[in-house]
């Protein structure tokens, strides 16, 4: 039987490393042969999540079409975000929570998408419909992976499945949700030793919005202040990203975790189009978003939404 790679997005986030995890140990145990791979670097976030389950980390790899013929996605579709060579591949399997653009297939293929907080809520859905019990290992990984991508249940993108296989996650895995949560998420709001370049690549994802090329980076931070004291280092490197990809508009975004606020740093041509989307005006680039803290949710929709009416 011919390996199959499955996969994340590149710049992984906590829910793309854990669902390449989940899903290959769901997939192994019903007789597929699959390796979980990455397309990036493991955040600390990440690091604390495999470190306190004893999960080892999947392999790195920069292309796929030199190793195998067909692969799985869990947690993106959009080509730009994936693997270089994904063209080169066939895609038999999306895993997804994700709006779908710039994705077309020349085969039929087995594509889930489902309009919840985090992939692994999906695929907790998906070990109970193959009658496979779920490991504590694995259900501290899809645990942590909704925690993540809710910011512990308080996003506008968490759903009553995801707190739901939140509670039931937990007990599995015997931790205190709460507990567990928070020090899981001061593990990956601490960029003290994280570098200007490692800031604006941790979770950055590329998209097009109507005519518009757009890159959109988030960290979550204790205190916000702690990252903007960097701000022109930050707008130079972003500055360099601008002219070297060819982007209209570059949005930096520091979240904090306590108030569930964003401060956005925005840089390019179209920076206007933030400004629009949020009736809020730029000063010294950056602009305070009032209980956003969901990239998807709240800021790519919005800024899609104002780009095509531009």
């Amino acid at each position: 039987m011919e390996k199959k790679l499955i996969f994340g997005h590149k710049n992984p986030d906590t829910d793309s490393i854990c669902s390449a995890l989940v899903y290959a140990d769901l997939k192994t145990k019903l007789g597929a042969n699959v390796e979980p791979v990455r397309l990036g670097v493991i955040s600390s976030e990440t690091a604390f999540v495999l470190n306190y389950f004893q999960v080892k980390e999947p392999r790195l790899v920069e292309t796929v079409a030199n190793e195998v013929n067909e692969v799985i996605l869990v947690d993106h579709n959009e080509r730009q975000q994936s693997a270089n060579d994904i063209e080169q591949v066939q895609v038999v399997e999306v895993i997804d929570h994700h709006r779908i653009a710039n994705f077309e297939t020349s085969n039929p293929l087995y594509f889930r998408a489902e309009p919840v907080g985090c992939t692994t809520t999906i695929l907790k859905k998906m070990y109970k419909e193959n009658g496979v019990d779920i490991p504590k290992e694995m259900a501290g990984l899809m645990l942590s992976a909704i925690i993540s991508d809710t910011l512990l249940l308080k996003s506008p993108t968490c759903t009553e499945q995801d707190v739901a296989a939140a509670h039931e996650l937990a007990e599995i895995a015997g931790v205190d949700l709460q507990a567990y949560g928070l020090e899981m998420l001061k593990a990956g709001a601490d960029l003290s030793d994280k570098t200007i370049a490692q800031l604006l690549t941790l979770d950055a994802k590329e998209f097009q919005m109507g005519n518009a090329k757009v890159e959109i980076a988030q960290v979550n931070a204790v205190d916000v202040n702690d990252v903007l004291a960097r701000q022109s280092e930050l707008e130079a490197a972003m500055n360099a990203n601008i002219a070297e990809k060819g982007l209209d508009l570059f949005v930096f975004v520091v979240t904090d975790i306590l108030n569930n606020d964003s401060v956005a740093i925005a840089l390019g041509s179209a920076t206007k189009a933030v400004e629009k989307a949020y009736q809020v005006t730029l000063v010294d680039n950056k602009a305070i978003l009032k209980g956003v803290v969901s990239r998807k949710k709240q800021i790519v929709p919005i800024l899609t939404d104002t780009f095509q009416a531009l």
